[in-house]
């Protein structure tokens, strides 16, 4: 294993360096700001118009859910290890064994990256994002890449 200069980190370190999605971090913090921004201003803006304490309150829970909802697409992530990936999406989180990566897909159409599963099954990736553009694209070679290194699971039998 090589060590980098004036660090005790293999060379290699930066190729398990955590997968997050860049524009969607700050597409999500902006638009959960004005969401709840907004609600806020709504729900100040209401007493004016009769709105009863319980409906304004429901105007800022609505916010409130909201953002909580873009916390969960922002906070998307794929975690390296040598020993196999942890990928987090909105909703479900799964840890795969690398042998259990068949191939890296990341088309043109896609907006994130797909694996194919040993078991003939798909994972999104959400975290490798084509709104990233180079950055998402350099991202996928890096998992392709890292599929390669720890080897690909068999051929499935017909």
């Amino acid at each position: 294993m090589r060590v980098t200069p004036h660090t005790d980190r293999p060379a290699d370190a930066w190729l398990y360096a955590p997968f997050r999605p860049r524009f969607a971090l700050f597409a999500g913090a902006l638009t959960a700001t004005v969401l709840v921004g907004g609600c806020a201003f709504v729900a100040l803006a209401a007493r004016q118009t009769g709105f009863d304490s319980g409906q304004r309150v429901a105007i800022v829970v609505v916010g409130l859910l909201g953002a909580w909802f873009l916390e969960l697409l922002v906070n998307t992530s794929a975690r390296p290890t040598p020993d196999g990936l942890t990928v987090r999406n909105v909703v479900h989180r799964r840890r795969l064994e690398w042998a259990e990566v068949v191939a890296v897909r990341f088309a043109p159409a896609d907006p994130w990256v797909v694996l194919d599963l040993a078991d003939g099954t798909t994972l999104a990736v959400m975290a490798v994002q084509r709104a990233d553009g180079a950055r998402g694209v350099r991202d996928a070679n890096r998992l392709a890449r890292l599929v390669a290194l720890h080897g690909e699971a068999p051929d499935r039998a017909p």
